[in-house]
């Protein structure tokens, strides 16, 4: 069993005990993402990219479990193989921007 499935098998494990599964729709399941991750954000919110070490690290942990979970929860609602769908992504990625014209460089794709 990957990593990624046990994590998945402990977030359905814990949801069932409190049968909360009627709130796990994908609609609320993608909210609660997004909630998440501006909670994530909140974190570095009017810091200067210099004091971005001087973070609350426990809370940037817990952050990101919620911002993972929620996403695990999402793909494992929708039965998507988060393996697949990632390097599924990564595979378009690589063919929308080529190395040999997006090396070092942070600018925007541009379709041809």
């Amino acid at each position: 069993m990957s990593d990624i499935q046990e994590l998945i098998d402990l977030l359905v494990q814990f949801r069932d005990e409190r049968d909360w599964g009627q709130f796990h729709d994908s609609k609320n399941l993608a909210l609660a993402l997004s909630i998440e991750a501006a909670e994530l954000n909140e974190i570095f919110l009017w810091k200067k990219d210099s004091d971005s070490n001087n973070i609350d690290r426990e809370r940037l942990k817990e952050e990101l479990a919620d911002v993972f979970a929620y996403a695990l929860m999402l793909a494992e609602k929708n039965n998507l193989s988060v393996s697949d769908i990632v390097k599924n992504k990564i595979q378009k990625n690589a063919e929308k921007y080529p190395i040999e014209t997006c090396k070092g460089s942070s600018e925007k794709y541009k379709e041809t």
